[in-house]
């Protein structure tokens, strides 16, 4: 369903990628592991943004808000992990002036303008592996918990002219995320494997409409995506792609019975 050659005329010359990445654990964070070895070299390969705008599966709200402070604070919203991954920082600048750029930019949506939030896991353990240096601005995108999943795909559409503006559109979160099936080992169960491999089908046939109305995609997306708030990063980031974009996928996986890692990186 992606449509509209995307304008290349924008200030920056080029047309940044729109990423999902499959988050997982905070812990990738701080591990040297396959995913975080991923995220790094994918910084590398990447033209330097001027910006980054992260949607989290971590910052839900009512209604949607992007985050406007000159330095947001990095949140360390989870418990039981170790210590070294409270210790963590990640000190990348805000930028307000974005905020209101966003905030003008988006017809289809009242967007309000946050400065208590900052940068949760789903954006720090990431990033902390792509661009360690923290050198540039980042910006969260919270998620209306109230919201169809149509309303977050075409809020990623009216989204996507910030790529031609130097503009790094990143959604984090998990195709298949089920805590309460977790297991601390690397396996997957069936039906997270089979949920996982039915959405990169669709993702590769384009098939945005089938992939917006998950629910109906068979008895593995009701285990699969018991809440929503992981899977509809992703539907920011089909949004984001034009027609006839490139695509590819990395760290595609599952891993700990039910969550999985599969990321997939547009143009």
């Amino acid at each position: 369903m992606p449509s509209d050659e995307m304008d290349m005329t924008a200030d920056s010359g080029i047309t940044m990628p729109a990423l999902f990445v499959g988050h997982g654990s905070p812990t990738n964070a701080i591990e040297d592991n396959e995913f975080g070895r991923a995220w790094a070299a994918l910084g590398r390969s990447l033209p330097r943004p001027k910006a980054i705008l992260c949607i989290s599966a971590h910052w839900e709200t009512n209604g949607t808000w992007v985050t406007a402070m000159d330095q947001p604070r990095t949140i360390h919203d989870f418990q039981g992990f170790p210590q070294a991954l409270f210790d963590m920082q990640y000190p990348a600048p805000g930028d307000p002036e974005l905020a209101l750029r966003i905030q003008k930019l988006v017809a289809g949506a009242e967007l309000q303008l946050d400065l208590n939030w900052g940068l949760d896991h789903g954006t720090w353990s990431v990033l902390s592996k792509m661009y360690p240096e923290a050198d540039f601005p980042v910006l969260q995108l919270s998620l209306d918990r109230s919201r169809e999943p149509q309303y977050h795909y075409d809020l990623g559409r009216e989204l996507r002219v910030l790529r031609n503006e130097g503009i790094l559109i990143l959604g984090s979160g998990n195709i298949v995320h089920n805590l309460r099936t977790v297991v601390w080992e690397d396996t997957a169960y069936d039906w997270a494997v089979e949920f996982d491999e039915t959405i990169r089908r669709l993702i590769l046939a384009g098939d945005h409409a089938a992939i917006i109305d998950y629910p109906n995609l068979g008895p593995a997306d009701r285990l699969s995506v018991p809440t929503n708030e992981h899977y509809l990063p992703l539907l920011y980031v089909l949004g984001a792609q034009g027609t006839e974009e490139q695509l590819q996928f990395f760290s595609d996986r599952v891993t700990l019975g039910s969550i999985s890692m599969s990321s997939v990186q547009i143009g």
